[in-house]
């Protein structure tokens, strides 16, 4: 973690991106599981790319019809795959959810945004200790708020998937994910953030062999590669 040689601005800014992509977008995530059924919570985020691409089109003050149909793409074909039946009284939790979508959304346009500004001779790697800086001082008070100390790990397992899901990933997953959004344009960025669906589905199957639906899981991932093939060429009107 680079401490010196950014200025406060820039520090200020991937800690704010740190509290609202990590931070508080788990914050709302985790509380939607008291309102939803798992299920139900997994399907209502399959809306992060629509924000992904109304954000990035209102910090450029543009509209781009590509990306944002790459990312309704994206959305459908991750219905395909996710879709279930949800309770009568969804609304509540569904609006919980979508602030953790926004909050995700939000995160990642704004540390793309961040990125062109950043120094171009300091590396990525020694400058990301400033968005954890942002995300666990938040996490820590919601936490203490909000949180049940009795429920703290109490078996060398519970520590160990503790600190998998700490370091492994959310601490390389988001760095690397982050580093990926800068490296994509908006319209693929969208749509990558369902494409994690099918792949994930994809590999309970081979190498666990859980039950997945094959027809939907093939019709969703065939929706995703076309909204893909649409998102690589959202923007090229605007380079």
């Amino acid at each position: 973690m680079r401490l010196h040689g950014l200025g406060w601005r820039l520090a200020t800014g991937l800690m704010a991106v740190g509290a609202v992509e990590l931070g508080l977008m788990y914050f709302f995530f985790y509380q939607s599981f008291l309102w939803l059924s798992v299920p139900e919570v997994l399907l209502f985020t399959i809306f992060t790319p629509i924000y992904i691409s109304l954000l990035d089109d209102a910090l450029k003050r543009r509209f781009d019809l590509r990306c944002l149909l790459a990312a309704g793409g994206a959305v459908a074909g991750a219905a395909v795959i996710r879709y279930q039946p949800i309770s009568a009284d969804y609304w509540h939790g569904f609006l919980i959810v979508q602030g953790a979508n926004l909050c995700f959304a939000a995160g990642q346009v704004g540390y793309r945004r961040l990125n062109s500004v950043l120094p171009v001779d300091m590396p990525r790697h020694a400058l990301f200790g400033w968005f954890f800086a942002g995300a666990w001082p938040l996490s820590l008070l919601l936490f203490w708020m909000l949180g049940d100390f009795g429920a703290l790990p109490t078996t060398p397992l519970q520590w160990g998937v503790l600190l998998w899901l700490g370091l492994g990933a959310s601490g390389l997953g988001f760095y690397a994910w982050n580093i990926g959004a800068t490296r994509v344009n908006a319209g693929t960025l969208a749509v990558m953030n369902n494409a994690l669906i099918p792949a994930g589905l994809a590999v309970n199957l081979l190498i666990w062999n859980h039950d997945a639906d094959i027809g939907r899981l093939i019709a969703g991932a065939s929706i995703m590669v076309l909204a893909l093939i649409i998102g690589r060429r959202a923007g090229t009107r605007h380079a």
